[in-house]
Parts: C-alpha cells; sequence; structure tokens
C-alpha cells in the first residue's frame, strides 16, 4: 500500500476540504458557434476587400484564403491557451484534437493563399510566376511573411503523426513553438496587406483580436504556473515505489485547497532538476487533493518519466492547473461506471472515492496485463469494501475471451448501464475499443467522459 494510503488516505476527503465552487466555463457548443461566427465575419470582410465585380475567382479566393489563415491562427492559440473555462468545459483532449484538425485546415488555407495570390498577381502584371513571385518579395512585409509561411509548412510536416512518432515529446515541443514565430513574421504583412489597408478600425480590432489570444497563452501558460510556484511552493515530498516500474510523487505545499483541484483532473508538472526542467508531463492526480498534498502516479516508459522516478524530496516543482473536465460536474446519469486501463487507473482511482454516486450504483472495471500490473490494489479494495462499490480486474492478455470489452460482457457486468456515467482513462486502443461496446450497449454519448494526453 503507498504512503497516503497508510499514514493519511482517510484524511483526503475529510470536510477539511472546502467545499469547490463551480467555475465558469466554456461548453463545445458554444466554442464552435463564436468560431463558425467570427469565420463568417472574416469571409464577408474578404468579399469587401476583394475587386469588383464579386465573383468566385482567383483574387476572392487569394483574399478569402488569407484573412481565414489570419484569423484561425488565432483560434489555434486560444484553444491551446490553456484557458480554465475552456479546459474544464471542453476538454483538454477535444482542445488538442481541434487544434490538430484546425491546423491542417490553416496549413492548407496558407498555401491555397500563397498559390492564388501569385497567380493573379502574374496574371495582373502579364508576366511569369516566377518573375511575379520575385516581385512580390519586394513589397513590404512579403519577405517576413514568406518566412513565416516556411516555418508554418516546416511546423505541418513535423506535426504528421508518421513524423511526429520518431521525435521525443521535448524535441517535438520545441519546434512546434516556432509556431508563435512565424505568426510574428506575417503579421505585419496582414496589417499591410490588401485585406485590411485602408480600414483602420479593422486593422484595430484585427490587432486586438491576436493581443486576446496571446494574452491568453501569457495570462495562463506562463504567468499562472509562476504565479502558484511561488503562492504554493510545491516540493517533492516521497517517491514511493509501486511496483510495476510505476511509483508515486508525493507533493506537499501552502494553501493547496486554492487550486480548487478535483478527483478526475491533472496537472502539467515540471520538475525543477538540471535533467528535468525542460519537460512538463500531463499526470492525473492519482488520489483526491488534500490541502496539504497532493498525489501523482507515473510509470517509466521513457527517458524523462524514469528521471521522475529519481526525483529526491525537496524538488521544487512548477504546477500547471488543474485542467480537464473527466470531473463528477459530468454526471448526468445516476450510477457510474469507472473504467481503467493500465495506469491509466490514476484518475478512476481517484474519482472511485469521491464520486457521488450510491456504493452499489458505483463500478470500477481494471484491465491489467497481468497480476504483477495492478496498482493501489489495496487502496480499490478498501474503498470497494467502505463505499459498498463493486470492483471488477480484467486480468490477462487482451487475446482472452474472458478478458474481452463487448456490449454484451459490459450488460452482464452491469445491467444498468445505460442509466450511468462512463468515465474512461487507458491506452487509445483499449478506449476506442471500450467507446465501441458502450456504444453498442446502448449507452448514450453524452454520459461518456474520457480525455487522453498524447502530444
Amino acid at each position: 500500500m503507498t504512503l497516503l494510503a497508510g499514514r493519511q488516505q482517510d484524511q483526503a476527503t475529510q470536510s477539511d476540504l472546502p467545499a469547490v465552487t463551480a467555475p465558469q466555463t466554456v461548453t463545445p457548443y458554444m466554442a464552435l458557434g463564436l468560431i463558425t461566427a467570427g469565420a463568417a465575419v472574416v469571409t464577408a470582410l474578404a468579399g469587401i476587400s476583394a475587386p469588383l465585380p464579386l465573383r468566385f475567382n482567383l483574387p476572392l479566393l487569394a483574399h478569402t484564403s488569407g484573412l481565414l489563415s489570419g484569423y484561425g491562427v488565432t483560434v489555434m492559440v486560444a484553444l491551446m491557451s490553456r484557458a480554465p473555462a475552456l479546459e474544464r468545459g471542453i476538454g483538454a483532449d477535444r482542445l488538442a484534437r481541434w487544434h490538430g484538425k484546425g491546423g491542417r485546415i490553416i496549413f492548407s488555407l496558407i498555401l491555397i493563399h500563397g498559390i492564388a495570390a501569385t497567380v493573379t498577381w502574374a496574371m495582373v502584371q502579364g508576366t511569369s510566376l516566377w518573375v511575379a513571385t520575385i516581385n512580390l518579395l519586394t513589397m513590404p512585409g512579403l519577405i517576413a511573411a514568406t518566412a513565416g509561411t516556411v516555418i508554418f509548412l516546416s511546423v505541418g510536416i513535423i506535426s504528421a503523426r508518421s513524423v511526429r512518432r520518431k521525435l521525443s515529446y521535448e524535441t517535438w515541443h520545441v519546434l512546434h513553438l516556432l509556431t508563435y514565430l512565424a505568426i510574428a513574421l506575417s503579421f505585419s504583412h496582414e496589417l499591410a496587406g490588401p485585406d485590411l489597408a485602408g480600414f483602420p478600425l479593422v486593422q484595430v480590432a484585427w490587432s486586438l483580436l491576436y493581443t486576446l489570444s496571446f494574452g491568453l497563452i501569457l495570462r495562463y501558460r506562463v504567468l499562472a504556473p509562476l504565479t502558484q510556484l511561488w503562492r504554493h511552493r510545491l516540493r517533492v515530498d516521497s517517491v514511493v515505489d509501486e511496483g510495476a516500474r510505476t511509483a508515486s510523487i508525493i507533493l506537499r505545499g501552502r494553501h493547496l485547497n486554492e487550486l480548487n483541484a478535483e478527483s478526475g483532473q491533472f496537472f502539467r508538472w515540471r520538475f525543477l532538476t538540471s535533467a528535468t526542467w525542460r519537460s512538463s508531463h500531463p499526470f492525473s492526480l492519482s488520489a483526491p487533493p488534500h490541502h496539504e498534498f497532493l498525489r501523482i502516479t507515473v510509470k517509466a516508459v521513457g527517458d524523462g518519466t524514469r528521471l521522475i522516478h529519481s526525483l529526491r524530496p525537496g524538488t521544487r516543482v512548477l504546477a500547471a492547473g488543474p485542467y480537464g473536465a473527466m470531473t463528477k460536474e459530468r454526471r448526468q446519469g445516476r450510477g457510474a461506471l469507472l473504467i481503467g486501463g493500465g495506469v491509466g487507473i490514476t484518475p478512476m482511482r481517484a474519482l472511485f472515492e469521491t464520486l457521488p454516486v450510491g456504493g452499489n450504483e458505483l463500478t470500477l472495471l481494471y484491465r491489467a496485463s497481468s497480476a504483477d500490473e495492478i496498482l493501489f490494489r489495496d487502496e480499490l479494495e478498501h474503498i470497494a469494501r467502505h463505499r459498498g462499490a463493486q470492483l471488477i480486474f480484467l486480468i490477462g492478455p487482451s487475446s482472452d475471451p474472458r478478458n474481452a470489452i463487448t456490449a454484451q460482457s459490459l450488460r452482464v457486468m452491469v445491467p444498468d448501464l445505460p442509466a450511468r456515467d462512463v468515465y474512461i482513462c487507458a491506452s487509445p486502443r483499449f478506449s476506442a475499443a471500450a467507446t465501441t461496446a458502450l456504444t453498442q450497449a446502448g449507452l448514450p454519448r453524452q454520459q461518456l467522459h474520457h480525455e487522453e494526453f498524447n502530444f
């Protein structure tokens, strides 16, 4: 049993934690509505600035794709700003998926804009594409914008799944940060270009849009973690070996109740040692938050996570968060089914202890490849007995029919499944299989809650 379970587990959910007030959130529908409305306004602006008579042609395509790509950049920056209203209301994994899809759209729009603008200029000047390109580069801001375009396209290439898998997270993250340089290089072209030139109020509004999106980045990705470092003084208290190449990190600090963290949420942790400070890792709380300490549990799957296992007590910790929407506030059904796979049990373990669900309506399904891979077994069994909840282990190879997650097996294990909320944290493959089975078993989509932290 872990240090937390042995000494202070029973204290973690007592009344010394103040009630968490529901924060303001932005729902997915609200966000999509705002994004769509902004795109419609930008498209109308492109029509105003395009030459008359207005018809679908290369000039209009160049204007529209250019403005939409510039607008889309601000949306992508805002989505990944880690603003709490977005993280809690939409969820980190959905924001990341939107960012990935939106990025591909923007890269396409940039290419379309560059090609359409060059071809249009060649037609207007009556020159070849090569001469038109040289002439365009002599215009104010075009060299910088071209450099920005090259950076954008390079980042798009390294973000492709086949390329990204070959890079470490640290390398990919540093290269991805070059996007901010690309945006800065392109900004002057956007303001001085034919789309916005001559419209001073629109130029001011465009500048404010960029200021807002980058202000969110500064506020929540830079200032908030530094403020929390000073306010909460988080340090590593101890590192507890949990077996199966996994260790729990107990962190202590000050005023931790002010974080308003909840079971099911995660922080992005940066351990301030010479070997680990460059990397930020998203780890869920593996026990309910306490006003004196927090616990995370980390499996050694690479060089970065192996270094975390060797942290010494007293190491300072920069924590950004809490993030995530996989909390009790998402509940819509009467009961709850928690599904954890491997180290994905960490947020499920915290929710298993704290979800306000009647014991006979609470089930935890834990999938592990072997008995040695099971984490927190003593803690989970203690919680199940204390709450009168159901605890199910699926142990062994996934090829074993007894471990299959199907609609039929789920109905047998949880007969009232359609009336429950389901929380999942597992590998993408297991999550996909479980999601399919749950849907086939009649679970309403809005009662399924899961988040993934792939980069």
